[in-house]
């Protein structure tokens, strides 16, 4: 009895300093009862960006958590993510040092994970100026329309069915899926790892099941990140799984850099710069203590990671929104056939621009259902302040995008999936009120091949198929588990030639 007075005096004294201590430093707010070693992780369940959301409705927009030992700066307003990532973005450009970014982030050092620095300033602008420019977007519009042919080309043949032959019932996450892989994989190496040919098969199994892993890790909770004791005594066993998953990484993309270092001896210089492995090379060749393999590797796998999961899940989305809304479905199909021709010919890379409302369909997936419902985190370097509030070095900052993009007070009917609220919408962000790609220094440098890829895919295929559900149901939007918010339930659709569009088709 004695002793359960004692805890009880000790949790009070303890929850009244952290009260008073929040209070003089002049902090932002935070909920009331944060516990010794574990701070506010009791809150947390899965989904964590809808959790975040109740938290931060019931307590503010702005909110300063602690994830065990680590400070933590909730945000779930556009003009608080404006205040971080404008008059603070130099300050939050730093990446909080969590397990993963040890291991897949080759120590901190790739585009992704690297602190703010000449090192990450000179990875960004090989990305944005050699690898991701609007030039280089352009030049691999070939390679987009041609996978995206290919997807179609299999639809019609019935390649990607499941199920009875007969029905034609598709999987769109594999399909979508084995496309955004081919058209990276032939923007960074020239490589195909889906299709038709036979011999493919294992090479693509286990291209596959690296990327799907390297997801599943990345996503996964470390909470050794955030309770350091448990790595000390051994509780934590995901840094076994992290090193086995680096060394098959790192094998499998050095095999593709040994194939292009080979491919290189003898060839002209316009053959040596047609893929992103090839680019890098050359570089090498340059300043080669400083361009490693291991950067090159680090550089390919970055977009690798960054730019098929997440587009392939913002594709699927976007069909089982438009499903569940054929009206909508129609529409987008009357938008291309008066800006094609309902014969002519089928959707090019040029079109895209001519198509406000298949643009809108895209915005509005991206604010429903966002890749990453909670942005990459950032961290301090130093201490600022945000909201009027006083911000100590080293809080790690959480935009909860999904909580800023369905907000009521922010959106007329957020859960209603509604295109046309976009067509004159103010601006990319209109106020950071959509943010999905992030912004400032950290914002992906792939927003525009990610839109041109999506584009291109989902407008063909709403040109080229009568889209339905498989059954009288609803397509079930429950979200799952993972760092890009995946369906819970991957979609199955029925694909069926339009009519109109069948003799362009037939000679795909």
């Amino acid at each position: 009895m004695e002793i359960s007075y004692y805890i009880l005096i000790f949790t009070f004294l303890y929850l009244l300093k952290n009260h008073f201590y929040r209070k003089f430093k002049n902090l932002p707010p935070s909920p009331f009862i944060s516990f010794p070693i574990i701070g506010h992780l009791y809150l947390f369940k899965k989904p964590l960006h809808k959790t975040l959301a109740k938290i931060s409705a019931k307590h503010g927009p702005l909110l300063f958590l602690r994830f065990g030992s680590r400070p933590v700066l909730l945000v779930s307003s556009p003009s608080l993510a404006e205040e971080c990532f404008t008059k603070n973005d130099v300050v939050f450009a730093n990446r909080p040092r969590l397990l993963a970014g040890k291991h897949l982030g080759y120590n901190y050092a790739t585009l992704v994970w690297a602190s703010y620095g000449q090192h990450w300033r000179n990875l960004r602008r090989i990305a944005t100026l050699e690898i991701l420019s609007t030039l280089r977007v352009q030049m691999f519009a070939d390679i987009r329309r041609d996978e995206v042919r290919t997807l179609i080309r299999r639809l019609v043949r019935g390649k990607t069915s499941v199920g009875d032959s007969n029905t034609n019932v598709v999987d769109m996450k594999e399909a979508f899926f084995e496309m955004t892989l081919n058209i990276l994989m032939m923007m960074i190496a020239g490589k195909q790892y889906y299709g038709d040919s036979g011999d493919k098969l294992e090479e693509s199994r286990r291209f596959k099941e690296i990327v799907t892993e390297t997801f599943q890790l990345s996503g996964a909770t470390n909470i050794g990140d955030f309770v350091p004791m448990l790595n000390w005594i051994g509780v934590n066993k995901l840094e076994d799984k992290l090193k086995l998953l680096t060394e098959k990484r790192d094998k499998f993309m050095q095999d593709l850099i040994e194939e292009h270092k080979n491919s290189r001896k003898g060839s002209s210089v316009e053959q040596r710069n047609n893929t992103m492995i090839d680019v890098l090379l050359s570089l090498q060749d340059s300043e080669p203590e400083y361009y490693t393999d291991e950067v090159i590797r680090g550089m390919a796998i970055v977009m690798l990671t960054a730019g098929t999961d997440t587009t392939a899940g913002t594709l699927e989305w976007a069909l089982s929104l438009l499903l569940n809304n054929p009206k909508t479905l129609k529409k987008a199909q009357n938008e291309i056939d008066t800006h094609i021709g309902e014969s002519s010919r089928l959707l090019d890379d040029s079109d895209l621009a001519e198509l406000p409302y298949l643009h809108g369909i895209i915005n509005e997936t991206l604010r429903m259902c966002p890749a990453a419902p909670i942005l990459v985190p950032h961290e301090s370097s130093d201490e600022c302040v945000v909201g009027g509030f006083r911000v100590p070095r080293g809080t790690m900052l959480l935009v909860n995008l999904w909580a800023i993009q369905n907000d009521a007070k922010l959106w007329e009917d957020p859960n209603e999936f509604k295109p046309e609220r976009f067509i004159d919408f103010k601006g990319q962000r209109d106020g950071f009120r959509l943010i999905p790609f992030g912004y400032g220094r950290r914002g992906c440098p792939g927003e525009n091949l990610a839109m041109h890829v999506a584009g291109l895919a989902l407008g063909s295929l709403i040109q080229c198929f009568e889209l339905e559900r498989v059954s009288e149901e609803l397509v079930d939007m429950t979200g799952g588990p993972g760092l890009t918010m995946p369906k819970a339930i991957p979609l199955l659709a029925k694909c069926r030639p339009r009519q109109n569009i069948v003799n362009l088709l037939a000679h795909l």
